[in-house]
This record gives structure tokens, sequence and C-alpha cells, in this order.
């Protein structure tokens, strides 16, 4: 078992899990400005409001944003904005860079106990860990790996299956609402990181400002 401390604003709490499943944009690779600028420039094209998507397309699936905010949009068309939304999205380094206290943690874990479950596709996800610098883990769950993306809990499964954890002793570590609700369902416990995002939500277990809390004291 992984023996984890996480100190925020003064108070240390210690735990212990099988696994540590981290999300990728927003916890472990800042890429908001590549994902804002995607995002700011589709809403434009199609006059939707940038504030409404925002709200709701942060930890999902581009494809499930797009049925979301625009559900008009014939099956042709969708492909079409799926591709050009991937093109945009692979093209883009700016300001990709790893979230505080990132390269720590994962160095510090040993690498069969922690995965990335991500909402982006594989080549998405390879192209933002290498630009932040930070390791491929050898689990990677991707949008390409799952029939149904967060808040359905099938990647955050998948990956603990893949590290032989139990889901319940899995500790999830999100910035986002759809997938702390994925990882609630998987049945796994939760830390997330404190935003505009997560503020004011019930039920967290744990809470942060950003992974320069999270420390992993040993295993046992």
């Amino acid at each position: 078992m992984l023996r984890l401390t996480v100190t925020d604003r003064g108070t240390t709490r210690r735990l212990e899990c099988a696994a540590v499943l981290f999300d990728m944009d927003g916890t472990l690779v800042d890429s908001s400005r590549c994902v804002e600028r995607t995002w700011l420039a589709w809403c434009a094209r199609h006059g939707i409001d940038s504030d409404a998507l925002f709200r709701v397309s942060h930890g999902r699936r581009n494809r499930e944003t797009v049925a979301l905010m625009a559900p008009h949009l014939p099956p042709p068309e969708v492909e079409r904005e799926i591709a050009a939304l991937v093109r945009a999205e692979e093209a883009c380094r700016d300001g990709i860079a790893a979230v505080p206290g990132a390269r720590r943690v994962l160095a510090a874990l040993p690498a069969d106990r922690w995965a990335v479950v991500t909402s982006a596709w594989r080549r998405l996800a390879e192209i933002r860990l290498r630009a932040a610098g930070l390791p491929e883990p050898r689990v990677l769950v991707t949008a390409d790996d799952v029939t149904a993306g967060k808040p359905d809990p099938e990647g955050y499964l998948r990956a603990a299956a893949s590290l032989g954890a139990e889901p319940a002793r899995c500790l999830v570590v999100e910035d986002a609402p759809a997938g702390l609700a994925a990882a609630r369902a998987a049945g796994m416990r939760t830390l997330a990181l404190r935003s505009r995002l997560t503020a004011g939500r019930p039920h967290l277990d744990l809470l942060c400002d950003d992974l320069t809390a999270l420390r992993h004291e040993g295993a046992g």
C-alpha cells in the first residue's frame, strides 16, 4: 500500500491506497491556453456562448462537448468539427507546462502504482505530457480506450484493473466535476484540486491547491 499525506492550508491528512489515478489537463498538465484558444475559436464560428461551454466541457471528450453544445449539427458536420478540433489541439504548444508539484509526485510514486486517465485522445495526451516534461505512464487510459467518457466511470475502472488495484483502494486526483463524478461512480476516493470548477462542490473527500500538497511517504 502507498502511504500518502495531503497538506492543505495548515492541515495534514494521511491516507493509504493501492494506486493513484491522475487526470491530465488541469491536474498534471496546464494546457489552459491551448484549450481556451481552440474552443473560443470554435464557439465564435458557431455563435455559441463560450462561458456556457466552459462550464460543461472541462473533463469531457470533445465529441461529448460538441454533442452537448451543438446538438443541431448533422453527423457529417460533427465529424468535420471533431477533425478540426483534433488538428488545432495537436498543433498547439502555447503555455503547456507541468502543474506545480507534478514532476516531484510522479517521480516519487512507484511506476506500477499510478496511471493517467484523460478525456484527451492518445496522441494528444502523449504530446502534452512530453511538452510538460512529464513521464509517460505505464497505464494511460485515453478517449480512444473507452466507449463512454467522464462522468462515466469506465476510464477509471479500466485503469484500476490494469494496475491490479481494487477500485475502493484507489485515489483519484482531479480538477473537474465530470472527473470527480466519474471517480465517485467507480467507488474511488477523490482528491480535488481547488479551482472555480470545484469550489462549493459537495462530497469531496480531500481538497488542496495543487500537487505540492501531495507527498508519497513510502509503501507498506
